[in-house]
């Protein structure tokens, strides 16, 4: 019987799904520019500034300006809630556009600050100073040190050696008048953290090195080369030096429609959460949304970014209101009451509510936890709790779209205990009821895999990665 009710559920998740297949197959369209590289922060890398910092869920500021050609965006104002590294802001900027991002995690927070002070500032005064501080390297001579946060996932993260280093350096900015040369200095220790840590960042979780006497999932991980902080940080210097100096910045874009580069938009950052941040904003104000919102595949950024949290000053207490107060994608994250948040985003909950496909599935998923199947129970309160969140995110950005303006978002489809749930047709048809017109659904050539636990169990599936692009 048990059986029978688990096909039953299969058996409508697949009806419903093939329907909106068959809704979205004229729309549903492969795009050969698009690679996972450039929906990722891979394309970034040889990106002068944006490469600085490697945000690994960043994607290109060369799918941006793609984006923008092709949906004719040039003027008004863009606006991405979930800013991230401020790619799409950025970007934006650089095509003339205004932009307002709006970004929760504090790592986020501190590079774009980092970028606007920068762009704000007399850019050959910083380079004469930053070469000063390249080559005397003058924190190893400091006379103090300061320390910073340990929060219990980052405990042992460096050698003595380097965490003596980080504090003396540490002091030694703190002594600095310059306050642009002071935050470019901690922007570049932040930036390379990791490098010189026992850690890497691995999806859910920080991973560890065998040489830390501490473990977190696969035993005897070897990281390789641990880089001298001395070195690394001189390195990064230089790297932010370099592209300071270079003439012409290696960022003009090619415009097919014009061959002068515009005057640089005006870049905008509001600290917190999209679910707080965006009611308040205006009716009918931005030309388009470029985003790409956490996705739903238990990734904890709290955890991943700790290292990078622990120097920003965020304590234990901070880092479980962070967890709860982003978007909910991780198995840790309390179900919101979103009504109270917000009694308009009532009709959005309903349409989440109504919606056949999400319903079925979080009955399958609901099934299986209470009968003990799910690797772990945290599983459907995620998923439910990523879309009706999402169907708000989607309530609130048509609200504050102008007529005629855009919603592009870059995700990825996902898959639990054996069910892939096709997130790009159940958003897109959540945004068709909240009043979009889906225009196009650009799948990327190549797909992704589902996890190996997956794998093992259900057998390889490949899952679309895709760009919804949603009309007004």
């Amino acid at each position: 019987m048990l059986l029978q009710l688990d096909q039953d559920y299969l058996a409508q998740i697949k009806k419903y799904s093939d329907d909106l297949e068959k809704r979205y197959s004229n729309i549903l369209a492969t795009d050969a520019f698009l690679t996972r590289q450039l929906v990722s922060f891979q394309a970034n890398k040889q990106e002068p500034i944006y490469r600085w910092y490697k945000y690994k869920e960043a994607f290109s500021a060369k799918l941006v300006s793609y984006l923008l050609d092709r949906y004719g965006l040039s003027a008004g104002k863009i606006l991405d809630p979930f800013a991230g590294a401020g790619t799409a802001i950025f970007s934006a900027s650089e095509w003339g556009m205004d932009s307002i991002g709006i970004e929760l995690l504090p790592i986020g927070q501190e590079i774009i600050q980092t970028r606007k002070c920068i762009e704000n500032s007399d850019n050959k005064n910083i380079v004469r100073k930053l070469k000063k501080i390249r080559d005397e390297i003058p924190w190893t001579n400091a006379k103090g040190e300061r320390g910073f946060n340990v929060l219990r996932i980052t405990k042992g993260a460096y050698s003595g050696e380097t965490e003596s280093q980080i504090k003396k350096f540490l002091w030694f900015i703190d002594k600095l008048e310059d306050k642009t040369i002071r935050q470019i200095l901690f922007f570049s220790l932040l930036c390379i953290i990791e490098s010189v840590s026992f850690t890497r960042k691995d999806g859910q979780y920080l991973r560890w090195d065998y040489r830390s006497g501490r473990t977190c999932g696969k035993e005897g991980f070897d990281k390789g080369h641990i880089y001298d902080f001395t070195g690394a940080l001189t390195g990064k210097i230089d790297e932010i030096i370099r592209d300071l100096t270079d003439t012409g910045r290696q960022m003009e874009l090619i415009f097919s429609h014009k061959n002068t580069k515009p005057d640089r938009g005006e870049v905008s950052l509001l600290n917190g959460s999209c679910l707080l941040e965006l009611p308040k904003m205006r009716d009918d104000y931005f030309s388009g949304v470029i985003t790409s919102p956490p996705y739903c595949n238990r990734y904890d950024y709290t955890r991943t970014y700790a290292l990078e949290l622990a120097l920003l000053g965020v304590d234990e207490e901070r880092l479980r209101t962070l967890r709860q107060t982003m978007l909910s994608c991780t198995v840790e994250n309390k179900e919101k009451d979103l009504i109270d948040l917000n009694p308009q985003w009532r009709k959005a909950v309903e349409i989440a509510e109504n919606h056949n496909l999400l319903q079925s599935i979080l009955a399958y998923l609901d099934d299986l936890r209470s009968k003990d199947e799910l690797n772990n129970d945290g599983i459907f309160r995620m998923v439910k709790s990523y879309f009706y969140e999402m169907a708000c995110v989607i309530y609130e950005c048509h609200r504050v779209l102008r007529k005629n303006g855009f919603m592009m978002m870059v995700n990825d489809n996902v898959k639990y205990a054996g069910v892939g749930i096709p997130v790009d047709l159940i958003l897109s048809s959540i945004a068709e009821e909240i009043g979009f017109r889906v225009k196009d659904i650009l799948v990327l050539p190549q797909g992704k895999g589902n996890s190996s636990q997956q794998m093992g169990v259900h057998g390889r599936e490949v899952l679309r990665k895709c760009i919804y692009i949603w009309e007004k």
